[in-house]
């Protein structure tokens, strides 16, 4: 009860994905294989490029961070909607919300900055490969690596702080599994269209730039490889960037349809799916892709392996 006598809400309840206990069992099953699976996966590429000194480039240094990142990016949901599983009440505090909210969209943002930082480094590998030593230095790639993180969690900052300071006073049901802007919106009392216009505004300006100069930049790429002379130099041009673009296709296809295109027509079901593409499947599906058509990748990996089982052994 705040001082006005208007009951203010101290909690939500994430309603997740309903249905019987047996159902919630296999849910909560298939999650935390697909949880171990993330965990395991990019915790064994950051693990290769430390290790491996032939992975010490900036291309794996940019993959490492963006695996550290995947990691963060499905445990700022994925232990929680575990929990939500197996209990009976599913409740998350209030400033445990909207601490899931700004980091979810955070490394989003952080997500889509890297992907740009990822193509221009393959731009600059394939279309400028003389002058890539000498542009893309080891300062050059911390500077990068320093501003995909800095941009990432400044970017809805603003936004999200005024959503936080809005009143809450009944009712707290998130029809969802994760802290969101539309359910959050929904449950304020005050209407504010401003602050909910300028969260999408930025979001969509995000998205939007970020896909058109990675779309732009493998343009680019297309072009140059194309005029390899070598069949094996197209492969190898061909395969490393295939890679990031199947992880871009992923990625974007889903978060458009989110927070770009109009979803007002979508059922709940439908949000809740497309969520869950993007926030947990993906992630579990990007080392396989950057490990499987990687050569390098999959040595180091192989030798990281070994090192485990050595280290077990004795």
């Amino acid at each position: 009860m705040n001082k006005s006598g208007i009951s203010t809400v101290t909690q939500f309840v994430l309603l997740g994905f309903p249905g019987p206990w047996k159902m919630q069992i296999i849910f909560f099953s298939m999650i935390l294989l697909i949880y171990i699976l993330t965990l395991t996966g990019n915790i064994a590429i950051i693990c290769a490029v430390r290790w491996h000194h032939q992975l010490h480039t900036p291309m794996y240094v940019f993959l490492a961070n963006f695996s550290f990142l995947e990691i963060w990016y499905v445990t700022c949901t994925v232990p929680n909607m575990l929990v939500n599983f197996l209990s009976k009440t599913k409740t998350i505090s209030f400033s445990g919300c909207f601490t899931q909210f700004y980091f979810f969209f955070s490394l989003g943002t952080t997500e889509c900055f890297f992907l740009c930082v990822m193509a221009y480094d393959r731009y600059l590998a394939i279309c400028r490969p003389l002058h890539y030593p000498t542009i893309m230095t080891g300062k050059l790639c911390a500077i990068l690596v320093s501003l995909c993180w800095l941009t990432g969690f400044l970017g809805h900052s603003v936004p999200i702080l005024f959503i936080s300071q809005l009143p809450y006073c009944g009712p707290n049901i998130i029809d969802h599994f994760l802290c969101d802007v539309d359910p959050l919106m929904a449950l304020s009392c005050a209407s504010s269209p401003i602050i909910e216009h300028v969260f999408h505004s930025v979001s969509s300006l995000i998205i939007i730039l970020t896909i058109l100069y990675i779309l732009g930049s493998y343009t680019l790429v297309l072009r140059a490889v194309l005029r390899v002379p070598s069949s094996a130099g197209r492969r190898k041009a061909f395969s490393t960037c295939g890679s990031h673009l199947v992880v871009v296709s992923l990625f974007y296809g889903t978060i458009m349809v989110m927070y770009v295109s109009p979803t007002s027509g979508n059922s709940v079901t439908m949000h809740k799916i497309i969520t869950l593409i993007y926030s947990v499947v993906t992630p579990v599906l990007n080392p396989l892709i950057y490990s499987l058509r990687n050569r390098d990748m999959k040595f180091a990996l192989r030798q990281v392996l070994c090192a485990m089982r050595i280290m077990q052994t004795s």
